[in-house]
């Protein structure tokens, strides 16, 4: 099983969690399998064409998923995934 770590604002829709372990063979099934479950979840990590949103960040251990196979990427059983909000702003 993955170990999936969430954010503070994801915490709610998956039932309060601060992590989760998860079975699933790629970041997607991953994703679908909490989705499964917490059916809140999907909508504040995917689009409605199935992909990531672009303010919502994946790690695979230390790696960014956009960089790897995406949605894609094959995860090991030990592998530690990180689901990270983007920050953006700045001075003005």
């Amino acid at each position: 099983m993955a170990h999936v770590r969430l954010p503070t604002v994801l915490r709610p829709s998956a039932g309060g969690n601060s992590s989760l372990e998860v079975n699933g063979e790629s970041i997607r099934e991953i994703l679908e399998a909490i989705s499964s479950k917490y059916p809140q979840f999907v909508s504040q990590v995917l689009t409605e064409d199935g992909e990531l949103h672009k303010f919502v960040n994946v790690y695979l251990n230390d790696d960014d998923v956009r960089y790897l196979e995406k949605l894609e990427t094959k995860v090991g059983t030990d592998d530690r995934i990180s689901i990270l909000p983007a920050v953006a702003g700045g001075m003005e």
